[in-house]
C-alpha cells in the first residue's frame, strides 16, 4: 500500500516508468533485398520479456542510414512530437542514425519530449546519465566508422582511375543499351 501512495505522488513522467510503457519499434535495412525480420524478432522478444506494450512498428526498407529523412522515421518523429509512445526501441543505434549530429539532435528532442531511447544490441538506455554518456561515445565511433569507409571507397576509386579504369554503373537488367 505504501508503494502505491509513493507512486501516485511521483510526477507523471516518472510514473510512466513504473507502469507498462508504450514502445515504438524502429527497424531499418539499407537495401530492398534485406529483411528486418532479425531486428523485429529480437525487439519483440525484448518487449515481451519486460511486459512492454508495442505501440507501433516503424520499418524503413531500402533506406540509407545516412539520410536524416526517411518515410517511417519521419512518421516516428511526428508521433513522438504528439507523445503517442513513451520509448523508442531500436536493434542497434546505427539502424536509427549513422550521423552523430542527427543522432544527438534526435536524442535531445526525445529528452525534451520525455521519451526514452533504448538500443537493444548495445544495451544502452538513455534514462541514466551513464547510458547517455555511453550513447554519445558509441555514436561518435559509428560516425568515425562511416567516415573511414567513405575514405577507403574514395581512395579505391582514385586508384582505379589512376590505373586507367573506366568507372560507370551497370545498366539495369531489363534495359537495352541504345
Amino acid at each position: 500500500m505504501r508503494l502505491l501512495s509513493i507512486l501516485t505522488e511521483l510526477p507523471p513522467r516518472i510514473r510512466i516508468i513504473e507502469s507498462t510503457m508504450r514502445i515504438a519499434i524502429y527497424a531499418r535495412v539499407s537495401t530492398k533485398d534485406q529483411s528486418c525480420d532479425l531486428q523485429l524478432r529480437d525487439l519483440k522478444a525484448y518487449c515481451t520479456a519486460r511486459k512492454l506494450a508495442i505501440f507501433r512498428e516503424y520499418i524503413d526498407c531500402g533506406e540509407s542510414g545516412a539520410k536524416d529523412s526517411r518515410p517511417k522515421l519521419n512518421e516516428l518523429m511526428a508521433d513522438a512530437r504528439k507523445r503517442k509512445f513513451d520509448a523508442i526501441l531500436v536493434w542497434r543505434f546505427d539502424r536509427f542514425a549513422r550521423s552523430t549530429k542527427h543522432l544527438l539532435l534526435a536524442l535531445e528532442e526525445f529528452r525534451s519530449l520525455g521519451i526514452q531511447f533504448i538500443s537493444y544490441q548495445e544495451n544502452i538506455d538513455t534514462t541514466s546519465p551513464l547510458g547517455q554518456a555511453l550513447f554519445t561515445i558509441v555514436s561518435a565511433v559509428a560516425q568515425l566508422e562511416r567516415d573511414l569507409i567513405r575514405e577507403r571507397v574514395s581512395a579505391g576509386i582514385r586508384y582505379a582511375r589512376a590505373c586507367g579504369k573506366q568507372l560507370a554503373r551497370s545498366p539495369a537488367p531489363n534495359c537495352k543499351p541504345g
